[in-house]
């Protein structure tokens, strides 16, 4: 693993990420490396030291924080309340009771959809989009059109962890994203 190539993510976060996360070998299947976030967000200082580095490098551009369902809720609750601005949660289709914007993206095997209330967000609002991982980036660029499609406005995309080589930051269309650190 290193440290994130994003400019402004500081080393010491970067440290903490490494430090306090688990690395679990051969799962789900034979070959992967998968880095288990859960640790940090049980971690009491190191969840504070993440949620203030997220929102430290969007600090004043954004009205509300958007949750990519479902480890990005616990991202966006945070940071919402330690910023005083409120939280729309990114949801699985099916899962909002009310009229929805619905944005069905690719995934490796099959297909999948992410719905936003339609009146949650005021239109023209800016938006911060927090996730634990940017890997291929078909979840958050779904998300991404979804704020497109309510009239809001993408202010960044916030990530614990990028996973390097995957093309994720392409495949958002040159969106700001800010990334702590890279595996």
């Amino acid at each position: 693993m290193h440290e994130s190539s994003t400019p402004t993510a500081d080393r010491a976060v970067a440290r903490t990420i490494e430090r306090v996360c688990a690395i679990i070998p051969d799962y789900p299947e034979p070959g992967i490396v998968f880095r288990d976030l859960t640790p940090l967000f049980a971690h009491g200082a190191a969840f504070r030291e993440t949620i203030d580095a997220l929102l430290a490098e969007f600090e004043g551009q954004y009205d509300v924080i958007a949750g990519v369902e479902a480890r990005g809720f616990l991202l966006a609750s945070a940071a919402a309340y330690a910023a005083g601005v409120g939280v729309m949660p990114v949801r699985k289709q099916g899962k909002l009771p009310r009229e929805t914007y619905a944005e069905t993206y690719q995934l490796e095997y099959g297909t999948a959809t992410l719905e936003i209330h339609r009146d949650d967000v005021p239109a023209g609002s800016r938006v911060l989009i927090l996730d634990d991982v940017l890997a291929t980036g078909g979840t958050l660029a779904a998300a991404t059109r979804l704020m497109e499609r309510a009239g809001l406005s993408t202010a960044g995309i916030g990530v614990v962890m990028e996973l390097d080589g995957l093309g994720g930051r392409e495949a958002l269309g040159g969106q700001r994203v800010s990334a702590l650190y890279t595996a």
